[in-house]
């Protein structure tokens, strides 16, 4: 798993601490109208996973469920948010109560192994302290052939933007050429890369046969 430099566990919990304080304070700035542009490119990181009626779907990082919206319209059996901020999920919860939310870092989830279809990690993978455990832990909970998708519906230039006024580290997305190596350790292996000024996704999918 050398792919990342995991931090210790009290600087985990450090940056996990201001992410949850600095979003729970602006949690009302998350809700639309979304900027021109972004709703289609948020219908197409979700059309990239594939969704099919009946599958179990975890977002990670949710806010207040921008996409949980466009992930309903394919008719999932179940939805799973998880959120690091309470204030963000209780937003969530009085748009959509059908959604099952869970405050936690994504490492630390305990759902049963194999019970996920789809997971979402949408516009906060360079926010994930632990980037090695928060991947380990998705791959447990995937069915075989499941989908990952890490993606930005305003690209990674955006990020960019905010890193210097940011109070918590902001890592780069992977670039295509660093992909592989990024996820072949957990067992996922790329599906589809996009990588435009306004829209990044990246599609992984679950092998049935580990490396």
């Amino acid at each position: 798993m050398g792919f990342f430099k995991t931090p210790t566990q009290k600087e985990i919990d450090r940056i996990n601490r201001i992410q949850r304080n600095h979003f729970n304070r602006l949690y009302h700035l998350f809700d639309p109208p979304l900027e021109p542009g972004v709703p289609e490119r948020l219908e197409k990181i979700v059309a990239a996973a594939e969704i099919a009626a009946g599958d179990s779907v975890l977002d990670v990082g949710t806010g207040t469920g921008i996409l949980i919206p466009v992930i309903r319209q394919y008719k999932p059996g179940c939805i799973y948010a998880c959120d690091l901020a309470e204030a963000m999920l209780r937003q969530l919860k009085e748009n959509y109560p059908d959604v099952k939310t869970i405050q936690k870092d994504v490492r630390e989830l305990a759902l049963p192994d194999e019970i996920l279809d789809v997971v979402f990690l949408n516009a906060c993978y360079p926010n994930i302290a632990d980037k090695a455990g928060a991947l380990k832990n998705i791959s447990r909970m995937m069915t075989p052939a499941g989908r990952m998708i890490i993606s930005h519906p305003m690209g990674k230039a955006f990020i960019e933007s905010l890193r210097q006024a940011s109070p918590y580290p902001l890592d780069d997305f992977p670039s295509k050429s660093e992909t592989k190596k990024l996820l072949r350790p957990y067992g996922l292996a790329v599906k589809a890369f996009i990588d435009q000024p306004e829209l990044y996704i990246l599609s992984a999918v679950k092998q049935r046969h580990r490396f």
